[in-house]
């Protein structure tokens, strides 16, 4: 298919083709995109989701690149990333609205700034807005579902649908999203006032136990396993003695066990041989079997 010429002149955003995703992900892996396109405003991902469902080319978003594991071979059709530039916030008495793109730590910081609590805990989560809510991430017990009054949705047909929070089906790193073929274009968070100075306290507490407890530094997709019911993936993983543990490029971090990290260029293959390695050993010793929250995209 000639993914220039349908894609020329068309107001979606900046397109790009046969562009690398491994620039576009935390993990720092990942082989090429048809096309690629950073859409900043609403209509532009709405006209973009249609144009495709005419013309029959597969739609892939990846947002800001933080929960996703890309193959080698890369992604097939149109990938679509919620622009850093799509993320508006306003407030309205204590609900904040907040764009897909935006980053969760931009979001949280402007509710501080206005004496408004609720984002502490999940302020530091290394994502979008939209990817947050997709999979009800969450940190030091509070997810998105704890704080989210509703959602504004687009469909795989271009449908813009407004859903509240108790129709969102959230569940453990789950939403109607995934179920559906949805897109988050913005949300709604029901925050409540309190004292800023106490607020930032906590947030400077929860900062520093991520700063000094998690690999930040390296390339990562976050947490690689999701909790088993009972124990947790770090725990688990470090009882085996596989901190550190390393093969090639990729490492289970000294940091923090649930992170595995690419050390410099791992390939996909490398990266999900490792993680199913690292299962496969905890399953053996402990008989917990580790479920990957890691989300793996594109062409096998």
């Amino acid at each position: 298919m000639d993914y220039k010429s349908l894609y020329e002149n068309k107001d979606f955003g900046i397109i790009k083709f046969d562009e690398q995703l491994k620039n576009y992900t935390n993990f720092g892996i990942g082989g090429k995109a048809d096309v690629l396109v950073e859409v900043r405003e609403e209509y532009q991902l709405v006209d973009l989701i249609k144009f495709n469902q005419k013309n029959n080319i597969e739609t892939t978003i990846i947002g800001n690149g933080t929960n996703i594991l890309v193959t080698d071979k890369g992604i097939r059709g149109c990938v679509i990333i919620i622009s850093k530039n799509y993320d508006r916030i306003s407030l309205d008495g204590n609900l904040l609205r907040v764009s897909a793109g935006c980053l969760l730590s931009k979001a949280s910081k402007f509710s501080f700034e206005n004496s408004l609590t609720g984002m502490e805990e999940v302020s530091g989560i290394p994502g979008s807005l939209g990817g947050a809510v997709a999979m009800n991430a969450g940190a030091y017990g509070v997810e998105m579902k704890d704080i989210i009054k509703s959602v504004r949705l687009v469909s795989k047909t271009g449908e813009i649908l407004e859903v509240s929070n108790e129709d969102m089906d959230f569940s453990y790193r789950h939403s109607k999203v995934f179920d559906d073929d949805l897109v988050v274009s913005e949300a709604i968070f029901e925050l409540k006032k309190d004292d800023k100075e106490k607020i930032y306290e906590k947030y400077e507490d929860f900062t520093n136990r991520r700063v000094t407890k998690q690999p930040l530094d390296k390339k990562s997709a976050g947490s690689t396993f999701k909790r088993p019911v009972g124990s947790f993936a770090s725990k688990l993983i470090d009882e085996c003695g596989l901190r550190g543990y390393r093969k090639g490029d990729c490492q289970v971090s000294e940091k923090h066990c649930g992170f595995l990290i690419n050390n410099g260029n791992a390939s996909y293959e490398e990266m999900i041989n490792f993680i199913e390695e690292v299962a496969s050993i905890v399953f053996e010793k402990t008989g917990f079997k580790l479920e990957r929250e890691v989300k793996v995209i594109g062409e096998k």
